[in-house]
């Protein structure tokens, strides 16, 4: 049960840490395979951060991306004394299964960026999860001792340093908004350990959502057919300037592992700040709209009795979010951010993901057939997806506070769907406690449930009555 609600959890969610909440009616059915934190000046990796040019094609632009590109890409290995696999994603990686001896053993492979002259490079966070060390080669062949700087596994990105004799070659940050469909791109990177592999395809979409069976929870990709196969996870997706677009994650599969035409990648601009954020405060600073809703099609549109089929429909408003502070309301439909169209939620969620708390954003809606713009004031997330309880619970407010006459404790935002086709509805209350433990805060619910090895939990809630009760999930 517990592990039915961690897939379903994931699916009510996507995205929701980016804007507060998504509700999930349609998706595509894709099947892919993935292919201590310090804190120091960003100074050698900010000043490398640029737009994407334009460049005139020829014969050998592909030459030259190339040429500019695999020596920056390197070899990563995650050694581990206990190596096994724990997901479909270690596949990507290269990992086999190894019984451990109390030796540093292989677990598996990937491929990296460098981003910097001295050595800071970007990888996938599946790549270096769970390893005891992590060891680097070069293209050159010379292998180093990586020091993990700080990793997110919610975008899947990961921050590596190494400490060479020598300046190193690197490739800085293009702007992936400004990359097209159709766009040629090449994927660089290690696959099936073969160092120093480039691939050619084209941008096949952009802001691509792999839905519920991607455990991570940024939910706009970039999908090329330029090949990617296990060894690849970690590496460079780059225009043919050789400037860095993307890090290339997944892949569609036939159940495999190996790669049938699809291939996706972190866009830059949210790898560039996931980055920025490690080294500057050792953890993600990710700013949320407050709102809850569901992206816009054709069937979405007839339910919600509206003429516009694209777009991201807000079904709910958090109070004290920046959005209520700035007007937006129930029924409102965002179609732009930031002068960039909101077709579908991962346009949306892709852009907040490069955002920090106390950001603005200049948000387009359409009210009663009528645009308008507002600037909304991005705050800091205080959700957390519960998934071994099947909900979604958030700091109270002040208003929560003095609504249900509480001083500790967290407001339940959203309940699992087949809770509540089990009648079971938890939304809109309060958790006070798990386990007999007192709940405080969203961090109380983390640190109980990460210390919990009970299969089922016992939970306390509050309705707006004051009834206290319990629940076994």
């Amino acid at each position: 049960m517990k592990k039915h609600f961690t897939s379903l959890l994931s699916a009510i969610m996507g995205g929701a840490i980016a804007i507060g909440g998504y509700h999930f009616l349609v998706k595509e059915n894709i099947s892919e395979h993935s292919h201590p934190i310090i804190s120091e000046s960003s100074q050698g990796i900010s000043s490398n951060f640029q737009r994407v040019a334009n460049f005139n094609f020829d014969e050998n632009s592909f030459i030259n991306a190339s040429n500019k590109t695999v020596n920056s890409v390197v070899h990563v290995k995650n050694m581990t004394i206990s190596p096994e696999i724990t997901s479909i994603f270690d596949l990507f990686s290269g990992n086999t299964p190894q019984r451990g001896n109390g030796k540093e053993r292989l677990a598996g492979t990937g491929s990296g960026v460098i981003i910097s002259p001295d050595g800071y490079i970007v990888t996938n966070n599946h790549v270096i999860s769970g390893a005891s060390s992590v060891q680097v080669t070069l293209n050159n062949n010379q292998t180093y001792k990586a020091e993990i700087i700080g990793s997110d596994s919610s975008s899947d990105i990961a921050l590596l340093k190494i400490k060479a004799p020598e300046k190193l070659p690197y490739l800085t940050f293009a702007d992936s908004d400004n990359t097209q469909i159709g766009e040629w791109v090449l994927a660089v990177g290690n696959p099936f350990n073969l160092t120093s592999t480039v691939t050619a395809g084209i941008i096949s979409a952009k802001a691509r959502n792999l839905g519920n069976q991607y455990n991570g929870k940024v939910e706009s990709y970039i999908q090329t057919d330029a090949a990617v196969n296990s060894g690849n996870s970690g590496g460079a997706l780059v225009n043919l300037n050789g400037d860095l677009i993307g890090i290339n994650t997944a892949i569609a599969s036939a159940n495999t592992g190996t790669f049938v035409g699809y291939s996706f990648a972190v866009p830059s601009n949210i790898a560039k700040k996931v980055v920025e954020d490690l080294i500057e405060y050792g953890n993600v600073q990710r700013g949320v709209l407050g709102i809850a809703g569901t992206e816009l099609n054709s069937e979405t549109a007839e339910k919600l009795k509206t003429k516009q089929t694209e777009g991201f429909y807000i079904d709910s408003v958090d109070e004290e979010s920046g959005a209520e502070k700035a007007g937006i309301k129930k029924g409102d439909i965002i179609t732009q951010m930031d002068n960039l169209k909101i077709r579908t939620f991962s346009d949306l969620s892709g852009h907040i993901n490069t955002k920090r708390p106390n950001d603005t954003v200049k948000v387009t809606i359409l009210r009663d057939g009528k645009s308008k713009d507002v600037t909304v004031t991005l705050q800091k997330n205080s959700s957390y997806v519960a998934n071994d309880l099947g909900i979604i619970v958030k700091d109270l407010s002040e208003k929560d506070k003095k609504e249900f006459k509480l001083k500790n404790g967290v407001k339940i935002t959203q309940t699992s769907p087949l809770f509540i086709e089990n009648g079971v509805d938890l939304t809109g209350k309060v958790l006070i406690s798990i386990n007999g433990k007192e709940i405080t805060n969203t961090d109380s619910v983390k640190k109980i449930l990460e210390n919990s090895n009970s299969q089922r939990n016992a939970i306390i809630v509050q309705n707006k009555n004051g009834e206290k009760e319990r629940y076994f999930l």
